[in-house]
């Protein structure tokens, strides 16, 4: 059928490539919404404006990854039902997906205008970009539903496989969000309120058209509002696979935070160069993320029609893939850092702490990629639980307990002790998952394929 790709049969390579490419391109028209905010406020408003937009990404990523691991609950399973022709229990999955995705929206609005402030504090936020960072979370926030229901409703959609329609969907939002950056900031004068205001009627827009593509879909992925229901079975399913994600992501953001305060003490020159860095990594990753997010998906359709043997093939396919894309691209941002870096501010101060940050965790990128592929593909066979417990350990306890021991010590109390810790940390669990999965396998060889 039109807009769906079967992943249960077929050429592997091709069908990765087919499904996530669109899906890299949506990742980086998405993250075109921060660094439209990040470039402009940069260029426009000044540093400090900079660092404030900047200082406030590890927040919004954690108030929004439990959601959004929820949402890849919701894409596995609907990739699940639809592996394996469950027509009924899919309808279910989408209308299910949906009216939770509109609640969770409503509690993270909630949360992140009351908390703004308070969490912004033990950050170590410096005064200078406090307020300013306080005002760009509220409006943010205020608006944060749209995000919430755009990725609920692209979750379901690459469950059949089709990543080409929310990347046109993005593609008009990013351009949205671009124009308006600019007559808030530049015309209205409106500095980090401005960028927020873009960033949320962009995606109001985003939530809007992914929402009407559902309602006009015609198999078991349509949506209907009157339909719109909480099923029990279908949410236990969700929670089951999708808090955990959520959670390993709600740790990995915990440990930024961490990550971020340990940066915010060295000012807001490091802050801003620190931040443009974020945002030009951002771009490695979705790229890896992409050919990751094919892996899950593929993972799951194939559970669904019990087809284990292109699961095995798929692991050494999409690691290969990742390897690459990740090493190439990485290598390519530090030999044009300073170049990269200069459209996000002209200060050379912040462009040389950048290139401090890029050098490191740009030319190990490629280890996060394989890292995160390996979690995925072990959370499509139905171990949600596992990999979640490997990162948890693996990448956030032992950044915190680096950055409370090592980093505290003197002659280690520098940026290059920070940004280490990542590759390390990355490292060590891409070893731990592919224990884990061999074991995991292992055992789903021997056993028959549970059905949902």
């Amino acid at each position: 059928m039109k807009n769906q790709l079967d992943m249960t049969q077929g050429s592997i390579f091709n069908k990765l490539i087919i499904f996530s490419v669109p899906l890299i391109l949506s990742g980086v028209l998405q993250l075109l919404f921060n660094a439209a905010d990040v470039i402009v406020v940069g260029r426009f408003a000044g540093d400090n404006s900079l660092a404030a937009v900047g200082s406030t990404s590890s927040f919004i990523n954690l108030m929004l990854n439990l959601f959004i691991g929820l949402s890849i609950g919701s894409s596995v399973v609907s990739a699940n039902y639809f592996g394996a022709g469950k027509i009924k229990e899919l309808q279910k999955t989408v209308h299910t997906s949906m009216l939770l995705s509109l609640y969770s929206g409503i509690a993270l609005t909630v949360v992140g205008v009351i908390f703004a402030r308070p969490i912004l504090h033990l950050m170590q936020a410096p005064e200078e970009v406090l307020v300013l960072a306080v005002l760009y979370l509220r409006i943010y926030f205020a608006g944060i539903s749209a995000t919430v229901i755009y990725n609920f409703g692209s979750a379901l959609l690459r469950a059949k496989g089709d990543t080409q329609r929310p990347l046109y969907i993005l593609l008009v939002a990013g351009v949205i969000n671009v124009i308006l950056n600019l007559i808030f900031v530049i015309f209205f004068r409106m500095d980090v309120a401005g960028v927020a205001l873009a960033t949320v009627i962009s995606q109001i827009f985003a939530a809007a058209f992914v929402v009407v593509l559902l309602m006009r879909e015609e198999d078991g992925f349509k949506l209907e509002i009157k339909k719109l229901k909480i099923h029990k079975y279908i949410l236990i399913h969700i929670i089951r696979i999708g808090v955990p994600a959520g959670f390993q992501g709600m740790m990995f953001s915990i440990s930024n935070m961490v990550i971020q305060s340990s940066v915010n003490s060295f000012g807001p020159v490091v802050i801003a160069g620190s931040s443009a860095g974020i945002n030009i990594e951002g771009f490695v990753y979705l790229a890896m993320n992409g050919f990751s997010q094919g892996a899950l998906t593929f993972t799951s359709q194939n559970m669904g029609a019990g087809h284990k043997d292109r699961i095995k093939k798929l692991v050494f396919i999409s690691l290969l893939t990742v390897l690459v894309v990740g090493e190439g691209l990485g290598f390519l941002v530090v030999i044009f850092a300073r170049q990269i870096l200069g459209i996000y501010s002209k200060n050379p101060l912040v462009i040389a702490a950048g290139i401090r940050r890029l050098t490191i965790i740009c030319s190990t990128y490629a280890l996060c990629g394989i890292m995160d592929t390996m979690s995925n593909i072990i959370r499509g066979i139905g171990h949600s639980l596992l990999p979640m417990i490997v990162c948890i350990v693996g990448v956030c306890v032992f950044r915190i307990v680096w950055l409370s021991t090592v980093f505290l010590t003197p002659q280690f109390h520098t940026e290059f002790t920070i940004f280490v810790s990542y590759p390390i940390s990355w490292a060590v669990t891409f070893i731990a998952h592919c224990i884990c999965f061999s074991i995991a396998f292992k055992k789903l060889q021997t056993s028959k394929l549970q059905a949902l």
